[in-house]
């Protein structure tokens, strides 16, 4: 079974992961995990302390040898390269607590305040630590690893904006795969160079006034084979799966499958893909609304999901609080200066999608090292055409 544990806390040491379940005998590096690091940070809207001080580098202490994976936990080490100007402030030793540095003025929107009173933490900074996005470098490491392992049978996955502060772009052409490579090279990762600019200056218009955007980014999974995840119980459904896995990603507040509320709209007959047939292709659907997705199995077709991400709550024009030691009104502490994260929070639904889909083809083909897995998936293709 494949799993992971993520750990560290937003200006500690680092981060690290446990990744356990991979097979062995394929090829691994430390670049394929940063390339993916350095994509998460960037995207127009982000503050300056990912610009400038967390230019992540991955490093891997275990579970490789001379570039092969060896069927043993991964474990994974993101430094953090701000630690040194945190060392008191984050310190493990009680003789460096300072109580005039305890945040506690909660931001609306975050999870400080209940956090704290869940802990029972007179310091919120217990609480936003850990709560902060900052984490998501962790999985992100995680899903390249996934991604790398996935490119083993011709899975890909691919992430794009929407839409940012309410600006929609237009609808891509998802069987077109070098448009959909090419959202890297915008600044808000938009495949609509139309929107892209809209976008771009509604943040800027944000950003003077203190203010943050929020805004909804697609993942898309090609070539995943029929027959992922499970209609048996409710927690083996690969949609639910995936759901769980972007809802989980700091500041995610809704995740749709497929074309999901806009067919709660429509009639079943202009809802549901019908079923079709060739000998070169087997069964297929000519439409795709489900999302790749029925019954919570996957069905072959390109896997759509589309995440709904709020502003982030730090403003630099903060919004009124209430002080848990005084009780008093306050406006709430200023963090950090992002205004807007969408165009990372794809990267990251990038991530958490790959490591779910890699998980349902681990528990489904098996396999202690690759050639076994790929084996077994073979035989799973071949009966597959036979059906």
């Amino acid at each position: 079974m494949l799993r992971y544990l993520t750990s560290g806390e937003s200006h500690g040491k680092g981060l690290y992961v446990i990744l356990e379940g991979l097979p062995a005998g394929w090829e691994l590096g430390e670049e394929d995990i940063n390339r993916a690091l350095s994509r998460r940070q960037k995207g127009f809207g982000r503050g300056e302390r990912m610009r400038k001080i967390e230019k992540d580098r991955v490093e891997i202490s275990s579970g490789l040898r001379w570039g092969e994976t060896l069927g043993s936990p991964l474990a994974l080490v993101i430094p953090n390269k701000d630690w040194v100007n945190w060392r008191k402030l984050m310190s493990l030793e009680e003789k460096d607590i300072n109580e005039r540095a305890f945040v506690t003025r909660p931001r609306p929107g975050h999870a400080d305040l209940a956090g704290g009173i869940k802990y029972g933490r007179k310091d919120l900074r217990d609480i936003l630590e850990r709560a902060s996005a900052r984490e998501t470098a962790a999985r992100v490491a995680v899903g390249a690893v996934c991604k790398k392992l996935l490119k083993e049978f011709n899975i890909t996955i691919y992430s794009f904006t929407n839409e940012i502060g309410g600006i929609r772009s237009r609808p891509p052409e998802y069987k077109n795969e070098q448009a959909l490579k090419s959202a890297d090279k915008s600044l808000v990762r938009c495949l609509d160079s139309r929107a892209e600019k809209r976008i771009i200056k509604a943040i800027e218009k944000a950003a003077r006034e203190g203010d943050s955007l929020g805004g909804v980014f697609t993942v898309l999974a090609k070539g995943v084979p029929v027959g992922l995840g499970n209609h048996i119980q409710w927690d083996r459904k690969l949609d639910g799966m995936l759901a769980r896995a972007l809802m989980s990603i700091q500041g995610i507040k809704g995740v749709e499958v497929g074309k999901g509320f806009e067919i709660s709209r429509k009639k079943g007959s202009q809802t549901h893909d019908e079923i079709l047939y060739s000998t070169s292709r087997g069964f297929y659907r000519r439409t795709n609304n489900a999302g790749g997705i029925e019954g919570g199995i996957s069905n072959g077709e390109d896997i759509v999901l589309r995440s709904a991400m709020k502003p982030i709550p730090s403003l630099a024009r903060p919004l009124k609080s209430v002080d848990i030691r005084t009780k008093q009104a306050f406006l709430a502490e200023v963090v950090r200066s992002d205004v807007c994260a969408v165009p990372a929070a794809g990267i990251v639904g990038e991530a958490v999608v790959a490591f779910e889909i890699a998980r349902a083809m681990r528990e489904k083909f098996g396999g202690d090292n690759l050639d076994e897995m790929k084996e077994n998936f073979r035989a799973y293709r071949e009966r597959v055409k036979k059906y």
